[in-house]
């Protein structure tokens, strides 16, 4: 029974490498199809009733800064400070030797100096192309180190589950299939 045990070890390791890679093969190709990290929640009701507080943003660089027009949703660190990330809508485009963009929250009743404006171009993260309804809630709940436990559980169960499962020949009673006499 032991060696039974032994053999299952290295197909219910195989199993969690496959999972990893997978995930890891994903990320790369979101990665490579966005350009840097494409997800975004949004975390204030200024863009309310466009974009809702917990709404995932899915963001696209793609050098589309010289493609921004009035009315794009974009991505941007706060102009004064580079602090905080803001997800607001394009009011206005200047044009005068360096492209200059002000932003405007929907909910805002006008931009904010420092916030909106000037939003240059080493500011820009990326224009929102899909938001996902709600999903942000999720993260909120599963944060580090929450999400790594979670992730390590579910290798936990697959990897043992693995290792506990019967041979395939075996029927749940553990009796021979080719042993069974039919009905008479």
């Amino acid at each position: 029974m032991l060696d039974k045990d032994k053999s299952k070890l290295p197909v219910a390791m195989k199993d969690v490498v496959i999972i990893g890679v997978g995930v890891l093969v994903v990320w790369v190709v979101i990665w490579a199809s966005f350009g840097s990290n494409p997800f975004y929640v949004v975390s204030s009701g200024s863009m309310e009733p466009k974009l809702q507080v917990n709404d995932v943003l899915i963001v696209r660089n793609g050098g589309s800064w010289g493609d921004l027009k009035v009315g794009d949703i974009i991505v941007f660190n706060r102009p004064e400070g580079g602090d905080r990330v803001i997800v607001h809508r394009i009011v206005e485009i200047t044009e005068d030797g360096d492209r200059t963009i002000r932003t405007k929250g929907d909910a805002n009743p006008s931009s904010i100096p420092g916030t909106d404006f000037p939003i240059k171009k080493n500011d820009y993260i990326g224009r929102v192309v899909y938001v996902v309804p709600g999903v942000g809630v999720v993260t909120k709940v599963i944060s580090p180190p929450v999400n790594y436990i979670i992730i390590a559980i579910i290798l936990a169960i697959l990897f043992f589950n693995r290792l506990g499962r019967k041979d395939k020949g075996a029927t749940p009673s553990g009796a021979d299939d080719t042993t069974r006499q039919p009905p008479t």
